[in-house]
């Protein structure tokens, strides 16, 4: 095995990273007391930008905190940030940061323009045994190895809310890789979440973690982002109650993939379209959420069974498309061999009978 091949650590990139955010500690020089700091980290607000991300009414639901104390902190974080425009040229430059992480399949990796994407939500959603649970652990092995444009490989955070986490696949996949096991299974940080609630609070946990170990965490998965919500709300009755408590949650995601430059991948479940039959769709089921989670995911991607043992990944939707994203198709062939016999979620393109080797 060799151990070296799995970034542990980085020095002089968490270096780099630090000057992606202003620490909230900053505050202290404008008048904004160690006591009220200690309160906003404790709810995951650990940058002046998380301050700028966050409404005076989020704040001032924070325990402790009154309107004179948010509308003082507000002032002290905008002294800190230029509320200002940039150039297109400017926020150019700025997404040079962005960095892609291998799916582990050269030509996944052609169809999502690189990888999965930092600053950015990825969504896979398919039926049960579609591979979204094995892509998920491929990316926790991948995401560890340097990789291009200067990639250097990190941490990842695991959030799991089905029970489908097994150490034992992440294995299998490092043996593909020629990895360390121990190397990967410690860079990997799991929980459980066990309602939609306990999911929400796991964020503010991330979002602490990232402020932590600056640069060093690089994705976060949730597997997967709508079973809780399926569970906690039920009927139509209550829709419209976990509707909103979804799009809080993508906000939160969104707001700490950019805050930290991390990539966050998330899967999602399927449900039968009673109004497909109408209308004689071809697929009478579609991935739930709704609009929100349609808009809220910058990149979505489709897997379904194929003969036998195939599996079909298509771009669903995703900005770089220029809206054709739907009519691209292609996928994958062996996402690590960690599934059991007769299980190899292996997904090749849909026009072609064959992919190319994996090197």
């Amino acid at each position: 095995m060799k151990e070296d091949q799995v970034v542990l650590e980085e020095p002089g990139f968490q270096d780099e990273d630090e000057s992606l955010f202003q620490d909230i500690d900053l505050l202290q020089k404008h008048g904004i007391n160690v006591a009220d700091i200690k309160k906003l980290k404790s709810v995951g607000i650990c940058t002046i930008k998380g301050i700028q991300m966050t409404t005076r009414r989020a704040l001032c639901n924070v325990k402790g905190l009154s309107e004179a104390k948010v509308d003082k902190i507000k002032e002290a974080a905008n002294k800190l940030i230029e509320p200002g425009f940039l150039t297109a040229f400017e926020y150019s430059e700025k997404r040079k940061m962005v960095f892609h992480i291998t799916t582990g399949s050269q030509e996944f990796d052609k169809l999502l323009g690189g990888g999965i994407e930092s600053m950015a939500i990825t969504e896979a959603f398919g039926e049960f045994r579609t591979g979204k649970t094995q892509l998920s652990h491929t990316l926790c092995v991948t995401a560890q190895l340097p990789g291009a444009g200067g990639y250097s490989g990190g941490k990842i955070i695991f959030i799991d809310t089905e029970n489908t986490f097994r150490p034992d696949r992440l294995r299998d996949i490092a043996d593909r890789y020629n990895v360390d096991h121990n190397a990967v299974l410690d860079n990997v940080l799991y929980a459980r979440a066990y309602t939609s609630e306990h999911q929400m609070e796991l964020l503010d946990y991330v979002a602490a973690k990232f402020h932590e170990e600056a640069g060093i965490f690089k994705l976060l998965i949730i597997d997967s982002i709508m079973a809780l919500f399926r569970v906690d709300f039920s009927g139509r009755g209550e829709l419209a109650e976990r509707q909103q408590k979804l799009a809080q949650m993508l906000s939160r995601l969104q707001k700490i993939s950019e805050e930290y430059n991390v990539a966050v991948f998330v899967t999602n479940q399927m449900t039968a379209d009673p109004g497909a039959t109408m209308t004689f769709q071809a697929d009478p089921k579609k991935p739930i959420g709704g609009h929100i989670l349609a808009h809220a995911s910058t990149t979505r991607i489709s897997l379904r069974k194929g003969r036998g043992e195939l599996r079909i990944a298509k771009i669903y939707d995703r900005p770089e498309a220029g809206g054709h994203g739907g009519a691209v198709g292609a996928g994958l062939q062996h996402l690590g061999c960690c599934r059991p016999a007769g299980r190899v979620a292996g997904l090749q393109d849909s026009s072609s009978s064959s992919c190319p080797s994996l090197t």
